[in-house]
């Protein structure tokens, strides 16, 4: 019986191995290695707080592309939600901890059939991967645990990376005040209420940490500081618009189509519409758009442009962004721009300096907890894990044009440093951000997982010259 290893046990290797449970027609055993966060549920929905919320309406949240509807169907199922009007239930940001219990629903039920044991087996383990060697026509995998055990293929889902450590080694990165994940148990660490906190970052990462704070009835100011000062936009409801994009955006590079938006951009501002709509507009388009992208566009892109677009596409819901704009009227939240300064320990507390730039003075603050929200990095070079150094060291892997993940072929096989597509090793979801840019998402991990899938059950016959579409093309996340 072949084996399956899956490295990783987020919705990207849950997926994986519950599309595997799906769609195998022979017997297959899959081995799910799973660290640190729970079991099918991940960083992203391992919460189990109330106010952390999907970014995205539950219409475009089901676990499978060829079932659109099926997380929808199973929230009308529970009785918190079966009162809910169908066209409601389909808009609403659900609580992340809810998709959590759905996938580990997903996962539990391919795992254990009611039928009884099925043609696919499903284990987990719960260690971490310390080396990936090749052996034989597979691999030999070595856990921390001190285990080995044996696959015929392994698909690396590991996620998202944990954020650039913000504080050099030395005494301030052991401070107790200083969180360097938002991750890991920063809530435990928090300090009396009434006390100041600062969180580096303005993005999706620092709204769950706000929100937390502020369902705690948080006393004392908080503070959010990033380079632009930027906060994610709300979701907000447009309507259609055929004018937008031509047939030929694919093919057009990036000057031609900044100019292309900005003009669209214009034109829907002066009709009283959200010009974020282009944004959402591009969503089935934008991998393509990436990949036909020249390595300087894309360098450029990732310098001038990714902030703004960031901003645009990862979008929250409108009552989390009426919480943040109270928040700061009320002046418990403040967002500063700016760069971190010197930051240095003051008893229980930090000190730390925020330089504006442009010839403003600075700002000095003490703080009774610093949390790092600077969200995921992505270069495997920078601080890799035991397992990354290892594959390199092995050269099994090599980045890609980037060094924003590693380089893959579209049947998702891992590209050695020899420039040869791996007869047993793939790579899914964050890993794929500097080949496919859009990849953090359920609608594209989805489509990636649905795809690894049948490319490990087509076996020898699952090279294919191109990529395939993983973006519905109906897919929009404003409503209409």
């Amino acid at each position: 019986m072949k084996t399956v290893a899956i490295i990783g046990g987020g919705f990207c290797g849950t997926l994986t191995a519950v599309n595997l449970a799906r769609l195998s027609t022979d017997t297959l055993r899959v081995i799910l290695v799973n660290n640190q966060y729970p079991l099918g549920r991940g960083v992203a929905y391992g919460t189990l707080r109330p106010e952390h919320l999907l970014n995205v309406v539950a219409r475009n949240m089901s676990a499978f592309p060829d079932l659109p509807s099926h997380f929808v169907d199973w929230l009308r199922n529970r009785a918190d939600f079966a009162e809910i009007p169908p066209a409601d239930l389909r808009e609403q940001f659900v609580p992340r901890r809810v998709y959590g219990d759905y996938l580990q629903d997903l996962l539990f039920w391919h795992a254990h059939p009611l039928a009884g044991p099925g043609r696919v087996q499903i284990d987990s383990i719960d260690d971490e991967v310390l080396d990936v060697a090749p052996a034989g026509r597979g691999a030999q995998l070595v856990l921390k645990g001190g285990d080995t055990f044996q696959a015929d293929r392994v698909v690396l889902a590991t996620g998202n990376l944990a954020p650039h450590n913000l504080i050099p080694p030395g005494p301030v990165r052991a401070h107790p005040a200083y969180c360097a994940s938002p991750w890991r148990e920063w809530y435990e660490k928090r300090p009396d209420s009434r006390e100041d906190v600062l969180l580096v970052g303005t993005g999706l990462t620092m709204i769950d940490v706000f929100l937390t704070l502020h369902t705690a009835g948080w006393g004392g100011t908080i503070y959010a500081v990033s380079r632009t000062g930027l906060l994610p936009l709300p979701h907000f409801k447009g309507s259609d618009d055929p004018l937008f994009p031509p047939d030929d955006v694919e093919t057009l590079g990036l000057h031609p189509l900044v100019a292309l938006m900005e003009e669209h951009c214009a034109r829907l501002r002066a009709d009283g519409r959200n010009p974020a709509m282009v944004v959402d507009k591009l969503r089935p388009f934008t991998q393509r758009i990436w990949r036909n992208f020249s390595v300087a566009d894309k360098q450029e892109f990732s310098r001038h442009f990714r902030t703004r677009w960031n901003v645009v596409r990862h979008r929250i819901p409108p009552a989390v962004a009426m919480q943040i704009e109270t928040a700061r009227k009320e002046g418990r939240l403040h967002i500063l721009k700016g760069r971190l300064g010197e930051i240095r320990g003051d008893g229980h507390r930090i000190q730390v300096t925020i330089d504006p730039g442009d010839g403003q003075p600075s700002h000095e603050l003490v703080v009774g907890l610093l949390v790092n929200c600077t969200g995921p990095r992505e270069s495997l070079n920078d601080e890799p894990t035991t397992l990354f150094r290892k594959l390199f060291e092995r050269g099994l892997v090599r980045p890609d044009e980037l060094d924003m993940g590693i380089e893959v072929t579209p049947d998702f096989a891992v590209v050695d440093n020899q420039g040869r597509p791996s007869d047993f090793l793939l790579a899914i979801g964050p890993l794929l951000k500097g080949t496919l840019w859009e990849t953090t998402a359920v609608p594209e991990l989805r489509a990636q997982a649905h795809q690894v899938a049948k490319a490990l059950l087509a076996d020898d016959q699952r090279h294919q010259p191109d990529w395939a579409q993983e973006t519905p093309a109906n897919l929009v996340e404003y409503y209409i």
